[in-house]
């Protein structure tokens, strides 16, 4: 016969509960920590912010968003690092696209490189011709007041078919690419003062298809410019001049007399 031991009551601890009551009190202060970190909102900054997003949204306004307010990283530069941030950019240009009408011969997409818009050939150019079509100026405007604000490098793009071409401007599809994504460049710098050290032009020919060039509708795909947003990560890759001193001689003494006439727009003059 087994007997059972009775336990003493005086000797029962009977202050466990309090580590649990620790670790509940531990918890909830950090929580409520937390809550005040979220709380310490800079309300002017918030206020530029959803000025600036209306502004843009009703099309009378350009999109100049405070630097502390787009998740730049002090660490890395002046690029937006954070995807998101493209994201609001792709958003507000989609809805202008759609407002005006251009959904379907320009697109805004993100992907690993960053933002790209997608212009098509026929909002821009003439088939074999680098020279932008008067349409095309307005489309331009709409896009630099976009992007003159944001601190990202911004890449241009040409690309064509893979039907040859062979005149005395354009011996072949890289020369018409080049050609094509220059003049996008030098209309930005020139006419909407953008800085020229933040964005550059690269001609690709036929050899960066998004179809396939067997059939008409491919080709069409493929003729067209892609004006790139680059990320952080992409912005990296990008050369840069050894000092700011050659970079501000570059830009001085690239500068053309005054009454020099820009690529294909002869009402634009140049001042230096």
């Amino acid at each position: 016969m087994i007997r059972k031991t009775k336990r003493d009551p005086d000797n029962e601890n009977l202050d466990r509960w309090l580590l649990t009551y620790a670790d509940l009190i531990t918890l909830l202060l950090a929580f409520f920590v937390v809550l005040y970190s979220m709380s310490k909102i800079d309300s002017g900054k918030f206020s530029e912010v959803s000025t600036a997003l209306h502004m843009v949204l009703r099309g009378s306004g350009p999109l100049v968003l405070p630097e502390e307010t787009v998740g730049i990283d002090k660490d890395l530069g002046d690029a937006w690092s954070a995807i998101g941030d493209l994201r609001i950019l792709q958003s507000l240009i989609r809805t202008k696209l759609d407002e005006l009408g251009l959904s379907a011969t320009i697109s805004a997409n993100v992907d690993r490189r960053g933002l790209i818009i997608r212009v098509s050939e026929s909002a821009f150019y003439d088939l074999g011709s680098a020279d932008l079509r008067p349409e095309a100026y307005g489309v331009l405007n709409v896009m630099s007041d976009f992007l003159i604000d944001i601190p990202n490098h911004i890449r241009i793009e040409g690309h064509t078919d893979n039907l040859p071409i062979s005149t005395d401007k354009f011996p072949s599809n890289w020369e018409l690419s080049v050609n094509r994504a220059t003049i996008c460049v030098r209309y930005f710098v020139e006419k909407h003062k953008f800085r020229p050290d933040r964005i550059s032009a690269l001609g690709y020919g036929q050899y960066r298809p998004i179809a396939s060039n067997d059939t008409v509708e491919g080709r069409r795909q493929n003729r067209r410019v892609d004006i790139i947003v680059l990320n952080w990560n992409e912005r990296k890759k990008e050369p840069g001049p050894l000092n700011e001193d050659i970079s501000r001689n570059a830009e001085k003494n690239s500068i053309p007399p005054k009454n020099d006439q820009s690529p294909g727009n002869p009402d634009m003059t140049v001042t230096g």
